[in-house]
């Protein structure tokens, strides 16, 4: 049932935030940015510092807030995958679909989410196990492309990474996906250590993303 609770809630949450760092200071206070301003599912990239350890503080800091799910992001092999999972990591993503990484977790039955750029390529996750296929990156293949697939293979849970804004956002639920991943236009303020702004954008992509689920 794990599995199960956490696609329901990254689901629920509807926007991922995919977090970046140089320092593992930056990484901490931008998760914490997106968590303050409602935006609850982090995905805290392995481009990090030290991210298993950010994955464990921030799971243990929030333990009693149930809408906080940290999961791990630019995942590139299954050793990599272990190591967020036994960190706590509640889903696994990376940026293409990789075998060994979808065994791992579907032996502890965590949510893995590659990311894929053609029909092939998401039938073959599918095919092992992916539970969200990642379109990556949204800005190249664009929405089309999920309206594409959508028509073959109507099933398939999508999360579009890359070309999500708050402009855009109604658009691509609107194709019917089931969550989407923010990435610099989310984050980008904390490169230059302003993480009220972060904060700030974060309250807007969840209100706009209320006002999409409603």
């Amino acid at each position: 049932m794990q599995k199960v609770d956490t696609l329901s809630r990254l689901g629920n949450a509807g926007v991922i935030s995919v977090v970046r760092g140089e320092t593992k200071e930056m990484a901490y206070k931008t998760a914490l940015a997106c968590i303050k301003g409602g935006v609850k599912a982090i995905e805290l990239t392995f481009t990090a510092p030290s991210a298993d350890e950010l994955i464990k503080q921030i799971n243990a800091e929030f333990s009693d807030d149930p809408e906080v799910i940290v999961g791990a992001g630019t995942v590139l092999d299954a050793i990599t995958a272990r190591v967020a999972i036994m960190a706590g990591a509640k889903f696994i993503v990376s940026p293409a679909f990789d075998r060994e990484t979808a065994f791992i977790c579907n032996e502890y039955q965590i949510p893995y989410l590659p990311g894929c750029m053609t029909i092939n390529e998401i039938k073959t996750a599918l095919r092992y196990g992916a539970d969200i296929v990642k379109v990556f990156p949204g800005s190249s293949v664009g929405k089309n492309f999920v309206k594409a697939i959508k028509a073959p293979l109507p099933f398939v849970n999508v999360m579009p990474t890359g070309g999500v804004n708050l402009d855009n956002m109604h658009e691509w639920f609107d194709l019917g996906v089931v969550a989407v991943g923010a990435g610099n236009d989310l984050t980008g303020a904390a490169s230059i250590g302003d993480f009220e702004s972060v904060t700030n954008r974060a309250k807007d992509y969840h209100k706009v993303y209320l006002q999409i689920k409603n």
